[in-house]
């Protein structure tokens, strides 16, 4: 499903584009792109309701936008009231832009053994990044008791298609998992 894109979208894929196009490392892309993302979800007119479906039986992760060389992706993540993640990890850098509502994000480190660390509340317009140099696990629910959270993300790669691992807290292990995504293709195929 394609839509119209939004100047406001097309500003901050620009502004990561420029990054991206320096080459610098981790940390300095992640600085330059992190304002950007904090300016796209100060505003919460830009993006489609096609984007922004809850779904009772778990969390929506839509995918907005996929570079054409698979650099980076945007997703919109809609988060009904009670939905979160399994412990997770990335594999890639991340960036994680609350656009409304608000999350809890549950801080893991992973040295062989899965331990639990700081746990934090973001709301809107705060950003949270992700990294295996910084720090890749954590679990992620919807703060709200009664309303949707939303908020949007940026990886370094096609999150959808990379194989990460998950907590299975079932069996008591790690498990490998590809996300995918909620709707089949980009927002933005093309600029």
């Amino acid at each position: 499903m394609n839509a119209p894109a939004d100047p406001r979208f097309l500003s901050f894929l620009n502004r990561v584009d420029g990054a991206i196009a320096a080459h610098v490392d981790e940390a300095a892309l992640v600085d330059q792109i992190e304002p950007a993302l904090r300016l796209l979800v100060a505003q919460d007119l830009w993006l489609p309701e096609a984007f922004a479906r809850q779904d009772a039986a778990r969390y929506q992760q839509y995918l907005l936008y996929l570079d054409p060389q698979a650099r980076y992706s945007v997703q919109s993540f809609v988060w009904a009231p009670g939905q979160g993640t399994p412990i997770h990890n990335h594999t890639v850098w991340g960036l994680v832009g609350v656009l409304r509502g608000a999350e809890i994000c549950r801080e893991y480190s992973h040295d062989g053994v899965l331990k639990s660390g700081n746990t934090h509340r973001l709301t809107c317009g705060e950003v949270d990044r992700v990294s295996p140099t910084i720090g890749d696990w954590h679990a992620v629910s919807n703060a709200q008791a009664d309303a949707v959270s939303m908020s949007i993300h940026i990886y370094g790669g096609d999150i959808g298609r990379i194989e990460r691992q998950m907590w299975d807290e079932a069996a008591g292990a790690l498990k490998p998992f590809v996300s995918g995504y909620s709707n089949g293709r980009p927002w933005v195929s093309a600029r």
